[in-house]
This record gives C-alpha cells, structure tokens and sequence, in this order.
C-alpha cells in the first residue's frame, strides 16, 4: 500500500487537532476548564486544563472517518471511551485510586470479550510462550489476565510520565508513530492490508500527540490532564497487541517510562507507603532537583525514546530487541546511580 494513502488522514488528524486547541485556549478559560496550580506549590497563573478533552474529541472523529470499524476497533473506541470519561471525572474531582483501577480494569476486560489479546510472547533464546493453553467459556485465561496486565501498566506509566508539560505528548508521538511504520514494514508482514487499521490508529494518534505538543512544550498553553494521559496509554498499549504483536516494542519505546514507574511503585511499596499516592520521585522530578531544565528534560526523554522508536523499527529479531531492552536498563542503571551521588540544586 503506498504511504500516500495516510497523507491526508496524517493531515486532517493534525489540522482538527490544531483547531480544537485554539478553540480550547478560547472558551476554556470561560467555562472553568483551568489547572490549579496553587495546590501543588506552584508560583504561576492558572492556565487551560483538561486538554485530554481536545484528544479525545479529535481521535473520535479521524477514526470514524477513516479506519474501518469491526468489533476490535469498536471495542478499543468503547474501552478508551470509558478511560477518557474517567480520566476527566478524575480530573475534576480526584476520584478514589480503587475506582480508577476498577474503571480500567473493565476498559481492558473490553479488550478481551472483543478478541484483543495477547496470545503469545517470543522469549529470546528459549522460544514462544503460549497463553492460549488455558480456556474457560471460550476464554484464553493466561492471554486475558496478561493482557489486562499490560494495558493497566502502559496507561498507569502514559500517567506517571506526564509530570512535565511535553512529556506526555512526545512521548504518544514517538509511540504512535514508530507502531505506524512498523504496521506499513513489509519486512514484518506479508500482507500489508491487513495491517491497514493499526497503522492508521498508530499514525492518527501520532499526529494528535504532535499537535498537542506544539501548545504543550516548551512553554505550556494548555493541559492535557489525567483525561489525556491515561487516554492516550490505553489507546497506545491496545495498538500495541492489536493485530500483529507488538508489545516488546512498545517496551522498548516506553522503556524508560515504564522502568522509572516500576522503581518508583518498588520503592513506594518498600517504604510501606501508598503505592498510588504520587510524590516528586519520579526521574523527571529527580533531574529537575539537580538543576535540569524542563526543556533540557523534555528534550532528553524524547532523542532517548525516539533512538529506541527508530532502532525498533530497524530490529528484526527478538534477540536483538532483547539487547536493546539490556541496553536500556543499563542506561536507566546509570541514570539512577548518577542521580544518587549528584548533589540536589537545592
């Protein structure tokens, strides 16, 4: 299929995306969408929050227009859907952790009784683990509770990541596009039309998250809130398993992300403290306590993530995605030991 054809989705998603947040900057203010910067210490007027509506709006709309709709892509509609509608109740009036966890645990149980699922994983070096062997009521067991694993972990990580204005959204667009190219790679799949809806999901939501980022980075006009970050985890994490597999690329392109959220629940949880109270812990914060710059930080994250999307696009083998992923988690090892012998600014 020539890459034409994604032209003018690529195009419309970005264009309507722009519109919507000139609109936002406009009317949001009126309406009383704004952050509340006084309540988390910081020395800035309130600017335009709940941004997430604006990529939600925007990601309905080019889908309905251009990706064809069977039960898979109804059910990822459905189950971001819900995750949206939570993410701006949370937004608005900081819902109880249990009820976002079972609000996304329903979103991702969509996923499965529409038939997207993890049906197996190919461990280097000792072959393909199945997780179909268990079925009840014409249920994979193992493929259901791994999948449902997996996108909780990926939207909860979408969540943690957005602590600095740009990091949410670069990090959607490095994400969305490197599935997009993977999904168009002829070398992985022989029947390229078949992979037609997930390289247009993956390209939409790139070209949305790249809209987004233009009012959210460097300097911050408007929010994306829980409503956008959890929306685009879901979203990211469903394409991921959707037609064709690719989870171990999406974990080497949220790599860092979904490494910094495992220390900071790790610690959390040794510490005998919330594991879903949020604190300034993160490896974006720690950078900053050292005298990074947000944009200095923003900048970082995405040449990082950016050189794993576009090594995972060349990377054929799960060997090599394997080396890549040891790579990675050596370079988080040496961020995290720099980060313990760095003086803080402060």
């Amino acid at each position: 299929m020539d890459i034409s054809f994604y032209l003018k989705p690529a195009i419309f998603s970005f264009v309507l995306t722009v519109f919507f947040l000139v609109l936002a900057l406009k009317y949001f203010p009126k309406w009383g969408l704004m952050d509340r910067p006084k309540r988390y210490g910081l020395k800035r007027g309130a600017i335009p929050y709940y941004g997430g509506l604006v990529i939600f709006l925007s990601f309905l709309i080019a889908v309905f227009l251009f990706v064809p709709l069977n039960a898979a892509t109804i059910g990822l509609i459905i189950g971001a859907s819900m995750i949206a509608v939570l993410g701006f109740f949370d937004d608005l009036l900081s819902l109880s952790p249990f009820l976002r966890l079972f609000v996304q645990f329903l979103a991702a149980l969509v996923l499965v009784f529409v038939g997207i699922g993890i049906l197996s994983i190919n461990v280097p070096f000792l072959g393909t683990l199945e997780f179909t062997n268990f079925v009840y009521n014409g249920v994979f067991l193992l493929s259901a509770i791994f999948t449902i694993i997996w996108v909780m972990a990926i939207l909860n990580t979408m969540n943690f990541v957005d602590g600095i204005s740009g990091l949410g959204s670069g990090v959607s667009f490095v994400a969305g596009l490197t599935i997009f190219f993977l999904s168009i790679n002829p070398n992985l799949h022989a029947d390229l039309a078949s992979q037609m809806p997930v390289a247009m999901l993956g390209l939409i939501v790139a070209m949305i998250s790249l809209a987004f980022l233009l009012f959210d980075f460097p300097k911050p006009k408007i929010l994306m809130g829980d409503t956008g970050s959890t929306f685009l985890g879901f979203v990211i994490a469903t394409l991921a398993i959707f037609s064709g597999g690719k989870v171990a690329t999406a974990f080497l392109v949220l790599g860092i992300p979904i490494l910094d959220m495992l220390w900071v629940v790790f610690r959390r949880i040794t510490s005998r403290k919330k594991f879903w109270k949020g604190d300034r812990k993160h490896l974006h914060h720690r950078l900053l306590d050292i005298g990074f710059s947000e944009k200095l930080i923003v900048s970082l994250y995405l040449l990082i993530t950016a050189f794993f999307g576009f090594t995972a696009v060349l990377l054929v083998s799960s060997q090599q995605k394997l080396f890549m992923l040891i790579a990675l988690a050596i370079l988080m090892l040496v961020l995290a030991l720099s980060l313990v012998f760095v003086p803080r600014k402060n």
